[in-house]
């Protein structure tokens, strides 16, 4: 059977296994669980002590908890990434098992948090890092100790690259011949038309 939450796939063994372990609990319990999975999957930490305490008179262990939370986070972060819909969501875990009262805290808890979510998600996504600005300079060596005559141009180059991740610039440096210089200035061309007829 297929799922919106996975892509329209079949539900992966795993979480389908831990729909039983999250049926163990309250759904009050539940719902309480899903906010502490989401603070985390919004870069706040898991309060693990009061995780333990709603989780305590289901007697999960404590790998039941760390299957239960990794279960919440799948489907939290499959559901937004697939753009699911509370109603459809609680619906499909209905199918897998999860009953409804689960389903449905469950699927509050994610309705409340959705465009959050999805706007975090959108900060962390692929991110190509910038070209800030280029530093060049030629030098044209005449001659040398070793030869008397060299004409032998050569580009020295400085990339300050802004990284989407970090704050500061990297620098990268390297040196061509003329002939090496010419074949990256076509492709540089090359690669502007693309990016411009985008």
């Amino acid at each position: 059977m297929r799922f919106r939450f996975c892509g329209d796939l079949d539900c992966p063994d795993w979480v389908l296994a831990e729909i039983s372990t999250l049926s163990k609990i309250t759904s009050v319990k539940m719902k309480l669980l899903c906010t502490q999975v989401i603070k985390d999957m919004l870069g706040e930490s898991i309060d693990y002590e009061k995780v333990y305490k709603l989780t305590s008179d289901a007697k999960y262990e404590t790998s039941d908890v760390k299957a239960a939370i990794a279960a919440l986070n799948f489907i939290f972060n499959s559901a937004t990434k697939y753009d699911v819909d509370g109603d459809s969501l609680s619906n499909e875990l209905q199918q897998l098992g999860l009953p409804k009262e689960h389903a449905s805290s469950l699927c509050r808890s994610y309705q409340d948090k959705k465009s959050v979510l999805e706007k975090k998600f959108r900060e962390q996504s692929l991110r190509l890092s910038r070209l800030e600005s280029v530093e060049w300079r030629v030098d044209y060596i005449l001659s040398s100790s070793e030869l008397q005559e060299v004409n032998d141009p050569c580009v020295q180059l400085k990339l300050n690259i802004a990284n989407s991740e970090k704050t500061e610039t990297d620098s990268k440096t390297f040196t061509m011949d003329a002939n090496k210089f010419r074949i990256f200035l076509s492709e540089m061309k090359q690669t502007l038309k693309m990016m411009e007829s985008l």
